[in-house]
């Protein structure tokens, strides 16, 4: 799983490349030893595999400049006050590490394999410091090649655990920039370092810092924001924006869409352990069925379908409810009808039809109200507005669970719902309705908090909201004159 290095990037590196250094200024400065220089103009602007070759004969000797040993200092730390220096070295560093495996075997096996790097990549909150970024580059190159070398996560050296923490703290600084290019570096960071068990495990541990800037990425690609101002995720298909391979929603770039995807797929093989978490606190699943229905590319419409399956499958009992709600079997009979060129995502949606299928044939209408509930985001479903489905299931919703269900609907009706108030109207016009059928049980209702709520709604500025919470009132003063 290779992918391009960032546009960004690789122009950054390519303009330190071509930048005169006046080593022997340096030199005589005392920012760089006479020893040091001599090894780095050995491996300096001469063709690849004549590098290779000198630094293969003297790996001790390389690896010494890098992260020094015994009396010795690495050079970037005797260097560290002249900024072109150490951004050189840096770039240096990085093009050996990626090109001579030998060294980076040697690197690894080091005392101290990261410390001179992780120095400068605490240097600056500034995400367009050339310096941490480049660091970030170069531990990014070698913390994979640890992770990936090691057979088994308790072969992973100590050094390496404490260090990769460090760097998922450091790379959500670019995922959160507005600036495309270096959210695409963390995010192709991200997928270097999610190919273990280990590493997705550190990840989501951390998943406020890391998880969190690629939910809000792609929220953006599907016009949803964090805080509901625009369409929600649990919007009909009908309503939502069409996107083109040139732009996606909020600008989003099919190819930051694409590695943002890849690096949240890899993260779902520890689905078990990521899965229900994803779900409560970003709602993943209808994120991911939002961002299906609108897929410009089979290659995104793969990493979408097969994240789907290994949450999904990991976690049916919790996710499956969420994602018959919004409305992936429909979705699922769409994309089925179209020419698919990769058998690997046929067999897939082969995969997520049988599990809808298997979970549907056998679910009642309560069971598809009481699953919307848990979710915690009501929309216009058939039951709400159905008189038979309350006249035979008031009760049971009140009784069921040790009354589970109207505490989820005052917890629901506790938040404001900025920009999504159609979830307020429609936890009124349920309670309106258990109010109606089962008027013995207004005490209870009461000492919930959702008569309350409901009267203190009939003030909202919404329209809607009002006239359900008149309703549900009503409901409540008309058995309150008849007693």
């Amino acid at each position: 799983m290779s992918l391009d290095p960032p546009t960004y990037l690789s122009s950054l590196l390519n303009n330190i490349r071509a930048r005169p250094i006046p080593w022997d200024g340096a030199v005589r400065a005392g920012h760089i030893t006479d020893t040091d220089l001599k090894k780095i103009k050995s491996v300096d602007k001469v063709r690849r595999e004549q590098r290779k070759q000198t630094v293969e004969a003297n790996l001790d000797d390389y690896t010494r400049l890098l992260l020094g040993g015994g009396n010795t200092k690495s050079v970037l730390e005797t260097a560290g006050k002249r900024a072109d220096v150490v951004q050189y070295i840096l770039v240096l560093a990085g093009d050996m590490i990626d090109e001579i495996p030998a060294l980076t075997s040697k690197l690894l096996a080091h005392p101290n394999p990261y410390g001179p790097f992780l120095s400068l990549l605490s240097q600056s909150s500034n995400p367009e410091d050339p310096i941490p970024l480049l660091t970030s580059s170069v531990l990014t190159s070698l913390i994979s090649s640890a992770l990936l070398t090691s057979a088994k996560p308790s072969n992973l050296t100590s050094e390496t655990i404490k260090a990769l923490p460090k760097l998922y703290s450091y790379l959500p600084g670019l995922a959160k920039s507005s600036d495309n290019c270096l959210q695409d570096i963390a995010v192709q960071a991200y997928s270097a370092l999610l190919r273990t068990k280990k590493a997705r495990e550190l990840f989501w541990k951390q998943r406020a810092e890391t998880v969190t800037p690629l939910i809000e990425i792609l929220r953006v690609a599907a016009g949803v924001s964090s805080n509901g101002e625009t369409s929600t995720l649990w919007s009909v298909a009908s309503s939502v924006r069409n996107m083109t391979e040139a732009g996606l929603g909020g600008a989003v770039g099919l190819q930051l869409l694409y590695h943002v995807l890849l690096a949240l797929w890899q993260l779902s093989f520890e689905g078990a352990l990521v899965g229900d978490g994803l779900e409560e606190e970003h709602e993943i699943i209808p994120l991911l069925i939002q961002l299906l229905r609108l897929s410009p590319k089979e290659k995104t419409t793969r990493l979408l379908v097969s994240t789907l399956v290994n949450l999904i499958s990991a976690n049916q009992s919790s996710l499956l409810p969420a994602a018959a709600l919004a409305r992936l079997p429909s979705l699922l009979e769409n994309l089925s009808g179209r020419h698919l060129t990769d058998p690997d995502l046929s067999e897939d949606l082969v995969t997520l039809k049988e599990m809808l299928e298997e979970y549907t044939k056998n679910r009642t209408t309560f069971d598809q109200y009481a699953a919307e509930v848990r979710t915690g985001h009501l929309h216009w479903s058939p039951p709400h507005r159905n008189p038979t489905f309350w006249h035979e299931n008031a009760r049971r919703i009140l009784n069921e669970n040790q009354g589970e269900l109207p505490k989820k609907l005052m917890e629901i009706m506790g938040k404001n719902w900025e920009g999504d108030k159609q979830v307020l109207a429609i936890a009124c016009n349920d309670v309106g309705c258990l109010v109606k059928e089962v008027p013995e049980r207004r005490d209870y209702l009461e000492k919930l908090g959702l008569k309350a709520r409901v009267m203190a709604l009939m003030a909202e500025s919404d329209e809607a909201v009002r006239w359900e919470s008149l309703r549900a009132v009503g409901e409540w003063l008309r058995y309150s004159f008849g007693s």
